[in-house]
């Protein structure tokens, strides 16, 4: 995903804090030369703080594979950092399993990206339920009929936008190569939000993140796939996430 696509900021900007959103390496108009690493990355970003006179945030937010760049973020800049949200979030574990990898190789290269994103979207104005059943397949372990049945139709139109919106351009290839490993270094406060019904990174993720990471809490979320924010337990979620940035 890039910055341009929302996803959960609303807990945040609805409690009055400010939201930076950066587009990862290879993500919408990121250019992979800003950092392949996960550390360089957070060195970039921490850079594009100080140019905007940002000398604290409190808090930095990983999702899926965003996870990576912000522990690394809170391990190299522990000054810049107060507090570490990770939302289904890829840890220490290895990630994707082989047939991903495989798979995203053939669907992602330079030569076939736009074509398959063209495709999904295609394939969302023709025919949307079947499409939200094939994926969702790879994003929930629970059948796709069932989890697309539990979509609200408002959480429903959420999703087909996501999707319409969606383009991996090199960044998913580059997160195949290059995982960060650096959750035991990270120090602040940490709580980690994640599903037994993600299909996408599974929930011992967050079961080595919660072991691994000192001062961190695990919170389980009852959503039927990856995507936790379309879970109906959400509003409590985002309640425990403002009690948390509140200390």
């Amino acid at each position: 995903m890039n910055a341009g696509l929302a996803l959960g900021e609303d807990t945040f900007a609805d409690d009055d804090y400010s939201v930076l959103v950066p587009s990862r390496p290879g993500y919408g108009r990121t250019p992979l030369s800003t950092g392949k690493t996960t550390g360089r990355f957070a060195d970039v970003t921490r850079s594009l703080c100080a140019h905007l006179g940002i000398d604290s945030v409190a808090a930095v937010v990983g999702i899926s594979a965003g996870g990576p760049t912000a522990m690394a973020m809170a391990a190299r800049h522990p000054d810049l950092v107060e507090r570490v949200v990770l939302q289904s979030a890829v840890g220490p574990l290895p990630w994707p399993d082989r047939r991903t990898r495989i798979g995203a190789r053939l669907a992602f290269g330079s030569a076939t990206e736009r074509l398959t994103w063209s495709a999904v979207r295609a394939l969302m104005r023709a025919a949307p339920d079947v499409g939200l059943r094939i994926l969702l397949s790879d994003l929930s372990t629970r059948p796709a009929r069932q989890a697309l049945t539990n979509l609200s139709p408002a959480n429903r139109e959420m999703v087909l936008g996501l999707f319409a919106g969606m383009g991996s351009g090199h960044g998913f290839l580059n997160d195949l190569s290059e995982i960060g490993k650096t959750c035991g270094e990270v120090t602040q406060p940490t709580l980690v939000l994640a599903s037994r019904n993600d299909g996408s990174v599974p929930f011992t993720h967050a079961e080595a993140l919660a072991a691994t990471i000192r001062d961190s809490r695990l919170v389980e979320s009852a959503a039927d796939s990856h995507f936790i924010w379309l879970g109906e337990d959400w509003p409590a979620l985002s309640a425990e996430i403002r009690r948390f940035l509140a200390g």
